[in-house]
């Protein structure tokens, strides 16, 4: 039976189609995948389902019946929830709180009358959540449950996920695979976007593929594979094998010796870690998220002062950052950082209300040539821009557009643009590819893998394991703030860095 059928969906922002005429269906109890490039019209698409955009033209079937939304109240109405890749939740409140937030209005709201019920309906789908916990202190992955109970509460029958595994540890992504399968064999239906083909591939019933706003196929998973569906995505054949060349060791850029980092909390996060990286080189970090990656990046970076220990790089004199020098840590921020790819470019690697062109100039405009007499030079930071989006292929109509109209990997690239420009000897790059597409990835990659024949020094942190295995000369295993172990990648196995990333001991560490 089908539950969903959208007929000659087309949606316009100006010129630009973002969904041209798009048809499909969608069976009543299935997890059916939707994949594309970042920019090809998925998000655009469930947008449209969920109220937030009107279609210029084609209709809306919900189990055969013709129906109009025009509003995210609507799609409610309807049984249309979406969890969004950032999640729409306040942190400062309650799982109860965010759960029944703008359901009604009581005057006489009994909290826990209601976390008694958010309670029982999470033990029905087995979703493991304390309804009194502060949604702020919970991790990733559980308040991903929170978004699903959020839509279940209101009594969603079709469920949108949008990259849900793309901030999920790989024990995380089972879970979920679990819950998804449990909600789709009690009749929900699951609408299902990621560019992680294997997941797809192992969870997902039907596929459709868009590219550039169009319908490409849609396929039985049964009757495809991962190189044909990337294939379909981006349009030509993707390379999912890196070729990288020899590594040669150069000499030291950067050295840490002994680190030491607190958080927010003033805990140690990053404990008595020293390692070399060498020029021309990549050090992969390998860790389950939350184990002091962002900690040690923001550290190496200046974005983060440090407790005790040195971080010293060889081009320029070693400094020592004491935790309550904010002077040395601005400058060091100024003097010796190269490049910071940091894991959420649109918190902290864009101001997403600016242009591409002035994001591209955010660490150099009070210079020259972009500043003259302390005025900026517009006609040099648009040619600047214009060179930046041909360069690193940022697909955009000019550089006046804001990097919020972007495509995640588009904004990606942005990022990329700017921090790499003016061959930097550094390079520290936080989940470079998280919630990227696969020719996205395959972009990024290159580019870094480039860097590194130039020589650059690259620190590269994920929680993609065979992404850190392929990208890497040397590994870096971090697990509750420490290296527990730095492997020759040419000879590491998958078992062995799996194993020391969930606490397995190491016989030791040499950097």
């Amino acid at each position: 039976m089908t539950y969903l059928r959208l007929e000659g969906i087309t949606k316009r922002f100006g010129t630009f189609i973002a969904n041209n005429n798009i048809n499909l269906s969608v069976s009543c109890g299935s997890i059916y995948a939707l994949l594309g490039e970042n920019g090809a019209g998925k998000t655009t698409l469930m947008n449209i389902l969920c109220g937030l955009y009107q279609p210029d033209s084609g209709q809306i079937y919900l189990q055969d019946n013709p129906i109009q939304i025009a509003s995210a109240s609507d799609a409610i109405a309807h049984g249309i929830g979406m969890i969004h890749q950032h999640f729409m939740l306040v942190p400062q409140l309650s799982v109860t709180e965010n759960i029944i937030l703008g359901t009604s209005f009581d005057l006489r709201l009994n909290i826990k009358e209601k976390a008694q019920a958010i309670a029982q309906l999470a033990q029905s789908y087995s979703l493991d959540v304390n309804p009194f916990a502060k949604v702020g202190d919970l991790p990733v992955g559980v308040q991903q449950r929170v978004e699903i109970l959020k839509a279940l509460y209101r009594n969603a029958k079709l469920l949108i996920l949008d990259e849900p595994t793309a901030v999920l540890t790989p024990p995380e992504v089972k879970i979920l695979a679990a819950i998804l399968r449990q909600l789709a064999k009690e009749g929900h239906t699951i609408i299902f976007i990621s560019h992680k083909l294997e997941e797809v591939m192992n969870l997902c019933d039907t596929i459709t593929v868009l590219r550039r706003g169009a319908v490409v196929t849609t396929t039985k998973t049964a009757d495809t594979n991962t190189q044909e569906l990337a294939r379909l995505m981006v349009g030509r054949e993707v390379l999912f094998h890196l070729n990288k060349s020899a590594h040669s060791s150069g000499e030291v850029l950067l050295e840490v010796q002994k680190l030491q980092v607190q958080d927010e909390r003033n805990l140690p996060v990053v404990k008595d870690i020293s390692f070399q990286l060498h020029a021309g080189e990549i050090l992969g970090v390998a860790g389950v998220d939350g184990n002091g990656q962002r900690e040690l990046a923001d550290a190496i970076a200046g974005l983060r002062a440090i407790t005790s220990g040195r971080i010293m790089n060889r081009i320029r004199e070693a400094m020592r950052v004491s935790a309550l020098d904010a002077k040395n840590t601005r400058e060091r921020g100024e003097e010796r950082i190269t490049a910071y790819i940091p894991e959420d470019r649109q918190k902290m690697g864009l101001i997403m209300g600016f242009s591409i062109a002035r994001n591209l100039i955010l660490k150099v405009f009070k210079f020259l040539p972009f500043c003259r007499r302390w005025f900026l030079q517009y006609e040099v930071i648009n040619h600047h821009a214009v060179e930046a989006m041909q360069n690193f292929d940022i697909r955009a109509e000019n550089p006046s557009i804001k990097v919020s109209q972007l495509s995640g990997g588009n904004q990606q690239k942005v990022v990329l643009a700017r921090e790499l420009s003016g061959n930097p000897a550094l390079i520290v790059a936080m989940q470079p590819t998280r919630g990227l597409d696969v020719g996205a990835t395959e972009y990024v990659q290159q580019r870094l893998l480039a860097e590194r024949e130039r020589g650059a020094a690259i620190l590269y942190i994920s929680t993609e394991l065979e992404e850190i295995m392929a990208m890497s000369d040397r590994i870096a295993v971090m697990y509750e703030g420490q290296f527990v172990d730095i492997l020759d990648a040419a000879t590491a196995t998958v078992e062995q860095v799996g194993y020391l990333m969930t606490g397995g001991i190491s016989a030791g560490v040499e950097g």
